[in-house]
């Protein structure tokens, strides 16, 4: 089968795996008429993109913890935009 990607490769990745996995995983790709090494490609970047997505969902918790501690100071800027946010919906309903 002719390579699906201008990216030429220069790395491999061994690994041992139970040959009833194997078989299986390679008609499997077979049936869809993919390279294995394509599917596994696809999996692992897959598998980085889940990743990525995963630490940027609990860095964006983090920081939205620490706005929330932060507005609970009656002083701080954040407490300052919640209650801007607060009165803009006030006015928001009172319009519509």
């Amino acid at each position: 089968m002719p390579r699906t990607t201008q990216h030429p490769k220069d790395a491999s990745f061994n690994l041992r795996i139970d040959p009833a996995l194997k078989a299986a995983f390679t008609a499997a790709a077979e049936a869809e008429d993919k390279p294995a090494a394509q599917v596994l490609r696809d999996f692992m970047w897959a598998y980085v993109k889940q990743r990525e997505r995963r630490m940027f969902e609990a860095e964006a918790h983090r920081q939205s913890l620490a706005v929330a501690e932060r507005a609970r100071d009656p002083a701080s800027d954040e407490a300052e935009v919640m209650r801007w946010i607060e009165g803009a919906a006030d006015d928001a309903a009172w319009a519509g």
